[in-house]
């Protein structure tokens, strides 16, 4: 069983249209969405969700009214203000724990905290793993490894020879928790100051947890001489680029529509998209 993981150093740069290209060209993939924050592979693999489960967070404080002697501790103490007329504001607590072992009268109690759910579902080009977090919730690494961890047992289950991961943005737990032990990572970057930027600060962190990495240009064409000098970056870094996608009106339409690009149209963007899943099928063996 392979690991692909395609992220990017920041949002915006066509991971997902690229994540969904090659979920319609491997045709019978699992696929999984790890970039929990702000999921949207499902937008363009349209699933039938088969089952639905809660994600519980850290806990959280809340306060039994009979118990409480309206002291006030519990409120002096808490650091986030989250204590307000000796009520919990769940949206405010970070789940210390301090006001539980303040409190004289035991009044605070520390309780499971619904923050998200993960979905296992089915779509046209094999069974897909996601998940979505509540509104203003954290804790979204856990989350990821709670993805990956349901995508491998399926995987395993299914003997599925490769797993396919559309993983987030940036260089933060998420994205540590969802390249960890992975087989191969691309990197889509796109040729602009803050590209180039972020592609830098990602394959530092790629380099720093020994994950072997090779990285596309999307949009290469906008920005000739800023897509020469992410290849210039890449080369010093020793670094593969295998691709270059051209700006292309018809990946737009495809996403406005719902539909994977390379099943959208031919030529242009979708074609080296096309080239590009050659050359990763030949680095991952499958």
């Amino acid at each position: 069983m392979k690991e692909l993981v395609v992220i990017s150093g920041k949002g915006g740069t066509g991971k997902t249209s690229v994540v969904g290209s090659f979920a319609a060209l491997a045709g019978n993939a699992l696929l999984a969405d790890c970039d929990v924050d702000a999921s949207d592979l499902h937008l363009l693999l349209h699933p039938d969700i088969k089952d639905r489960h809660d994600f519980l967070g850290m806990k959280k404080a809340v306060i039994d009214p009979g118990l409480c002697s309206r002291c006030g501790t519990c409120e002096d103490i808490c650091r986030f203000d989250a204590i307000k007329g000796f009520r919990v504001n769940p949206l405010s607590c970070e789940g210390c724990a301090v006001c539980y072992h303040v409190c004289p009268h035991r009044a605070v109690q520390m309780v499971e905290h619904v923050c998200g759910q993960w979905f296992s579902a089915d779509t046209l080009y094999g069974p897909l793993i996601y998940a979505r977090l509540g509104v203003g919730e954290e804790n979204s690494g856990k989350l990821v490894a709670e993805v990956r961890k349901q995508t491998k047992e399926l995987a395993r289950s299914l003997k599925k020879e490769l797993i396919i991961i559309d993983g987030p943005p940036g260089i933060g737990c998420p994205v540590i928790a969802t390249i960890a032990g992975v087989d191969l990572v691309l990197v889509v970057t796109e040729p602009t100051v803050a590209g180039l930027h972020d592609l830098i600060r990602i394959l530092e962190l790629t380099n720093h947890f020994q994950v072997p990495a090779v990285v596309c240009i999307n949009k290469w064409d906008l920005a000739v001489n800023k897509s020469d000098a992410i290849e210039a970056y890449c080369r010093e870094q020793k670094v593969e680029v295998i691709g270059r996608i051209p700006f292309d009106y018809r990946m737009t339409e495809a996403i406005i529509q719902g539909i994977p690009p390379v099943e959208f149209s031919s030529g242009g963007a979708p074609a080296a998209i096309q080239d590009i899943w050659k050359e990763l099928q030949k680095r991952l063996q499958v």
